[in-house]
């Protein structure tokens, strides 16, 4: 009864720590509490509307995902990077929090929306460099899982259109597609189905995006 009170109490403290980040960072940060009792329902508690999730969804695959293979001696994972649905660039925390006896009963995860940085950044390299564009491709990334090389690859045609994906319009998605296309992306087995994640869009809207693109290369062979 003891324990549970406590873990009552430490749940409602960070209830209050979400509050405070959210009203601090404001509308593009995300607190959500996880109580890891039932994985199946674990959120909790959200501050933010980022995810567009509500209390009693179930925790993330990357979260429960960790804490299988590390248990109680799992790591807190610091600044990796998430996608909305709609395609937003989340830079995200997951923090475990444990009871007295160090044993993991749920979890602080902290989302910011850095979509609008990333369009900002961009627009200071044009500044600062005389022909950004010119150095697109031309960089190496040392990959050690598939996911890496397509990130690497959609960074690079982000890069090249100036714009990330929630803000561009239809004819520059199809654009991103072709260049991914062009870089041979879709030789990659499942790209697709990722790339549709990151954009926030289905796996059928990037085929048709696939198929205008092809369509419109043809057009232009004489």
């Amino acid at each position: 009864m003891r324990q549970d009170n406590e873990k009552k109490i430490l749940l409602e403290n960070l209830k209050n720590i979400a509050d405070s980040l959210v009203k601090m960072y404001g509308r593009n940060m995300e607190v959500v509490v996880h109580d890891f009792e039932d994985l199946k329902h674990s959120l909790m508690y959200i501050s933010g509307n980022l995810t567009k999730r509500k209390v009693g969804a179930p925790v993330t695959d990357l979260v429960v995902k960790a804490w299988r293979n590390e248990g109680d001696q799992v790591e807190d994972i610091i600044g990796y990077r998430s996608t909305t649905k709609e395609g937003r660039i989340l830079k995200s925390s997951t923090i475990f929090i444990r009871d007295e006896k160090r044993k993991v009963v749920g979890a602080l995860c902290i989302n910011y929306d850095v979509t609008d940085l990333l369009g900002v950044t961009y627009e200071l390299e044009t500044l600062t460099f005389t022909s950004p564009n010119k150095q697109v491709g031309k960089s190496e990334t040392f990959a050690s899982t598939v996911t890496e090389t397509i990130d690497a690859l959609i960074e690079q045609s982000v890069a090249e259109i100036g714009k990330q994906p929630p803000s561009m319009t239809i004819d520059e998605r199809v654009k991103i597609i072709g260049l991914l296309e062009n870089k041979g992306t879709f030789l990659i087995k499942g790209a697709i189905d990722y790339i549709a994640t990151r954009m926030g869009v289905s796996k059928y809207t990037i085929y048709n995006y696939l198929q205008k693109f092809r369509a419109n290369q043809n057009a232009n062979i004489v």
